[in-house]
């Protein structure tokens, strides 16, 4: 018997003679999922609050109306045209003050962020694949420094050193916060290990460094990413903290250095709110930005989190289907079908 493919259409429509596989994604729709991150709202919200602040870290202390040290006769003013965040007890201009210290607020963190990244990728990746011996050492060097306070232990070595300036604070804070993120990646670096990728490519003969870098860590990148934004958080509020505490350097400007004069000077019984309010804000707006880009990373991560595409999921009866975080999702149920009569007999 043969067919003709007219008949193929008429059973099959659309696809013609031949069904064909849908063909492979458009550049357009590639590129969407490439740029599906940036995409995310809280992501790019985030994202763009932290180039304002990269922006201000370059160019502060160039584009500052006044000169953050020079002290004037206008104490204690308040808010106005000529300055916008008010003066302190000596004239300075706080507005001046606070693009000033961005850049060292930005430096230590970026700093921070970078040195505790490196460590927990080099411990944590290094025990989770080697295992045996090595794992063990270095778990036990990572619980250790895991259970000691971090702040704490930043404070003594910084209340140790004869001479604390942006760069000594950066270093000692990303070389005692790596222990976190290492507990994280070597849990996944034990997992990922026993994929069958990671036995093909070990069966072939590759080297264990080659291993680790092509077949690991591209699969780590998130978590890598993740840890990387908490630390720069941790960062931030460590360095402020000892500016605010006068551990740290209070010459030099940052917004834990206003707070302390802020604070030294009674700003709040004086009634002088804008001496400490506008430095606050800056700190509020920099950990939310920070905090959107961790969330949108979890969200580009955990397809349960993600919200781009959760519409084009549809249910037995058609209907889209949204997932819900923390909710299963429930499909209403579908009617039967109607009862069809044929010949006089119900079916």
């Amino acid at each position: 018997m043969t067919v003709t493919p007219s008949s193929i259409e008429q059973v099959i429509p659309v696809q013609g003679a031949m069904a064909q596989p849908d063909a492979a994604p458009s550049g357009k729709k590639a590129k969407r999922k490439r740029f599906r991150f940036i995409a995310n709202g809280k992501a790019a919200t985030g994202l763009v609050i932290l180039a304002i602040y990269v922006l201000f870290a370059i160019i502060g202390p160039w584009v500052a109306p006044y000169d953050p040290d020079k002290i004037t006769s206008d104490a204690i003013q308040a808010p106005s045209a000529a300055h916008w965040f008010g003066t302190t007890h000596l004239g300075q201009d706080i507005f001046s003050q606070i693009l000033a210290g961005t850049r060292s607020v930005v430096f230590v963190g970026a700093v921070a962020g970078i040195v505790a990244t490196i460590l927990s990728i080099l411990v944590g990746v290094t025990a989770g694949y080697l295992g045996g011996l090595a794992d063990e050492i270095l778990s036990v060097l990572s619980n250790v420094f895991l259970v000691i306070p971090g702040l704490l232990l930043v404070i003594i070595i910084c209340t140790s050193l004869p001479k604390v300036n942006d760069l000594t604070v950066a270093l000692v804070i990303g070389l005692t916060s790596w222990s976190w993120g290492s507990r994280v990646l070597r849990a996944q670096t034990l997992s990922l290990r026993r994929r069958d990728y990671v036995d093909a490519a070990r069966a072939t003969g590759e080297k264990t460094w080659r291993i680790i870098f092509f077949e690991i860590l591209p699969n780590l990148t998130a978590i890598i990413a993740s840890g990387f934004v908490g630390t720069v958080i941790f960062a931030v509020l460590s360095e402020i903290t000892l500016a605010f505490i006068g551990i740290s350097s209070v010459s030099s400007w940052n917004w834990g250095t206003i707070l302390f004069w802020a604070q030294g000077q009674q700003a709040l019984a004086q009634g002088a709110w804008w001496w400490f309010v506008p430095a606050g804000l800056a700190i509020a707006i920099l950990g939310t930005a920070l905090s959107l880009v961790n969330f949108g990373i979890d969200e580009f991560v955990s397809p349960r989190l993600r919200t781009s595409g959760a519409g084009n999921n549809k249910g037995p009866n058609g209907e889209k289907v949204r997932m819900q975080v923390g909710f299963t999702p429930v499909l209403r149920p579908v009617e039967p079908p109607a009862k069809i009569e044929m010949d006089g007999a119900k079916r």
